[in-house]
């Protein structure tokens, strides 16, 4: 009898202790944990969906192997719905329950497992500055990829990045090199929070940008607290909350203005203008634009900051963005300033900036004008595949369609 979708999966005690069960989790095979649910306890993707707090489609997802795990917090998620024992949640890489007796008569696993400690200690301990370094160009190197090409097509590299750079962390010792891999974790979290954005995965992005807050603590560095913490702002905007997002970009800018460059101002006083804009307040839009260019500086950017970019013509697009809301007639020249100066990288920050240009030109009464942009900007859309930018553009499409009968 399989049960119902909330009785509780119970894999019987004898699984565990089978070779296959053992490989399974030693290498965090989850598509092979579930289907040790299915085999020995019966349960369907709804009963697992319901056990492990993991939505019945991403169930099937990890069941089919088109999704990967890469949180520890979903891993235990995993372990307290399967009800793993102990010596099996120490194989899956997990802190036992019974800390008094965690393994019972598991010795074989317990020294596995220092082994296993061991080895990965020595990994973290070889590394230095320069390979630090390394990981850091990496991850910039991804940010550039997801500019032009959009995150799925670098999914899996993302994913490894994360995890090696989590795992060289979780192990290393010296004080000064986990400080170093922190901030390269808090930039890599942040990029997959921004990505997972873009897609639509707006809980994953939460859990990224809960994880990049944390290694920006340990960092101890105030600007990339600041700006990974204000970036989380625009998963409450997605959500429909921008009054909350609005409240936690104040709160930012509030608390870490003395302590941060003027260009990182600039992003976070814009940030609060779009947060503004999508509430209908524009004389506090205006504002925040206005500071937004008031601390600008000169040049294209910080080498110590390159999740950050942000110049005049980046400003110019996010001026337009946010006042083309109100109808303001001089988006139009706004929005096609920024076009001219972009430099053809930032291919999804271009289909949303053509998105912005096309409503301008809608709303002026100009539909045919509009199209050749809303067009380029769906084309850059399914390129970099922001399901985020497509819902709007698809909205204007019907607009434009309309106008032009």
């Amino acid at each position: 009898m399989h049960g119902n979708a909330f009785e509780p999966i119970q894999i019987p005690a004898r699984v565990w202790d089978r070779d296959e069960s053992r490989e399974i989790l030693k290498n965090r095979d989850i598509p092979g944990l579930f289907s040790l649910a299915v085999k020995y306890a019966g349960a369907s993707q709804t009963r697992i969906s319901a056990a492990t707090g993991i939505a019945q489609g991403r169930v099937s997802q990890h069941m089919r192997g088109q999704r990967q795990v890469t949180d520890l917090e979903v891993y235990e998620r995993i372990a307290a719905g399967l009800s793993l024992p102990d010596h099996a949640r120490m194989l899956l890489g997990l802190a036992p329950l019974d800390i008094a007796s965690p393994t019972g008569d598991h010795g074989d696993e317990h020294q596995e497992q220092t082994e296993e400690l061991t080895a990965r200690i020595a990994a973290a301990a070889a590394i230095d500055p320069t390979m630090v370094m390394i990981l850091s160009a990496d991850t910039n190197n991804l940010r550039l990829l997801d500019r032009r090409l959009g995150s799925a097509t670098i999914a899996d590299k993302m994913r490894a990045q994360i995890s090696q750079i989590e795992r060289a962390h979780h192990h290393a010792v010296r004080p000064g090199i986990r400080a170093q891999l922190a901030h390269v974790l808090a930039e890599t979290e942040s990029l997959a929070g921004w990505q997972a954005i873009n897609t639509g995965a707006l809980n994953d992005a939460w859990t990224h940008y809960e994880n990049a807050k944390a290694a920006a603590r340990e960092a101890d560095d105030p600007a990339l607290l600041a700006y990974v913490s204000a970036e989380q702002a625009y998963v409450l905007m997605d959500l429909g909350q921008p009054a909350q997002a609005t409240e936690l970009l104040q709160y930012i800018h509030t608390t870490h203005r003395d302590r941060i460059p003027d260009r990182l101002r600039t992003w976070l006083s814009s940030a609060e203008a779009e947060a503004a804009a999508i509430l209908g307040d524009e004389a506090t839009c205006r504002a925040a634009l206005d500071q937004a260019t008031a601390l600008l500086p000169d040049g294209p950017g910080d080498p110590d900051t390159p999740y950050l970019s942000i110049d005049a013509h980046h400003l110019a697009r996010w001026r337009g963005n946010c006042l083309v809301r109100f109808g303001d007639p001089g988006t139009v020249e706004d929005l096609r300033s920024a076009l001219a100066g972009m430099d053809g990288t930032y291919n999804r920050a271009e289909s949303a900036l053509r998105c912005d240009l096309g409503h301008a030109l809608l709303a002026l009464g100009d539909p045919e004008a509009a199209q050749p942009h809303i067009q380029r900007a769906q084309h850059l859309a399914t390129m970099t595949g922001s399901r985020r930018q497509r819902k709007r553009i698809d909205e204007l499409t019907q607009l434009v369609t309309r106008a032009l009968r």
